[in-house]
C-alpha cells in the first residue's frame, strides 16, 4: 500500500511538473515576443536587429529554474528579478542584448563575470564551446553551479572568486561579459581577451544609469569602444 501511495505521489508530482513546463513554454514564447519587439525599438543598440539564433536560445532556456521559487508567472516577465544577496537575474532583453553584442563564436571560450543566477551562463553555453564564470558571493556560486549541472550545461565551469582578476587559467577568451557595473574596465580582463575578441559590460557609477559598452580588442595593446545603450546594473562587488 505504501509503495502504491508513493508511486501515485511521484506520478502526481511528475504530472504537476509537466503541467508547469507547459505553462512555462507559453510564458517563454510571450517573453521572446517582448524581447524581439524591444530589440526592434532599440536600433541604436542593435542596428542589425536581434538574430534568430539568440532568440531561439532565449526561447528554449528555462529561466524559471534560475530564480529562487521557480515561478513561471514571475520567471518570464521582461524585467530583472531579485535573487538575494543584493543580486538580480537580468531583464531577458538585456541578457539577449549583451549576448548579441558579444557575437559569441561557436568554437570559442566565453568568460562571464558575475554568475549570479547562472542564466546568462546557460545562454552562452548553448552558443559556444566553453563558458567560465566567476561569482564572488558563495551562496550564489553554489546554487548556480548546482542548477547548471542539473540542467545539463556541462560546458560551464563556475569559480568562486574576485571577478576583477578574471580567470587567466581558463582563457584567453573570445568573449567577456560582465554583469555588474564599474567605473572602469578591469585591466586583467582586457589582458585575458583575445585579439579580435569582444568585451561587453556596464560602465558607470553604481546606483545610477550606466552605459553598456562594447569593447573590441583590435591589437594586443589597442581597443575600440562604443556605447550601445543606457542600463542600470547592480554594483560590481570586490573582496572586503
Amino acid at each position: 500500500m505504501k509503495t502504491l501511495l508513493l508511486a501515485l505521489g511521484l506520478l502526481a508530482a511528475a504530472s504537476s511538473a509537466s503541467a508547469q513546463e507547459a505553462d512555462c513554454a507559453r510564458e517563454r514564447s510571450v517573453m521572446v515576443d517582448f524581447v524581439r519587439a524591444h530589440a526592434r525599438s532599440d536600433p541604436k543598440a542593435l542596428p542589425s536587429g536581434m538574430s534568430d539564433k539568440v532568440l531561439e536560445v532565449i526561447g528554449r532556456t528555462l529561466r524559471h529554474r534560475f530564480i529562487p521559487d521557480g515561478n513561471c508567472a514571475v520567471g518570464y516577465m521582461d524585467r530583472p528579478i531579485p535573487i538575494g544577496h543584493g543580486s538580480t537575474i537580468s531583464q531577458p532583453y538585456i541578457v539577449a542584448l549583451m549576448t548579441e553584442l558579444a557575437a559569441v563564436p561557436a568554437d570559442g571560450i566565453a568568460l562571464e563575470i558575475g554568475t549570479g543566477s547562472g542564466y546568462q551562463a546557460a545562454i552562452l553555453a548553448q552558443l559556444t564551446r566553453k563558458v567560465c564564470t566567476v561569482e564572488i558571493v558563495q551562496p550564489l556560486a553554489v546554487r548556480s553551479a548546482l542548477v547548471l549541472r542539473e540542467l545539463g550545461y556541462n560546458n560551464v565551469e563556475v569559480r568562486l572568486g574576485d571577478g576583477y582578476q578574471g580567470w587567466p587559467e581558463c582563457g584567453p577568451f573570445d568573449v567577456i561579459i560582465v554583469t555588474a557595473a564599474l567605473v572602469e574596465i578591469p585591466p586583467p580582463l582586457l589582458e585575458q581577451l583575445k585579439v579580435g575578441g569582444k568585451l561587453v559590460m556596464p560602465i558607470g557609477a553604481p546606483g545610477s544609469v550606466q552605459l553598456l559598452m562594447v569593447v573590441d580588442k583590435i591589437a594586443p595593446d589597442k581597443t575600440t569602444m562604443r556605447a550601445a545603450t543606457a542600463v542600470r546594473f547592480v554594483p560590481f562587488q570586490r573582496p572586503q
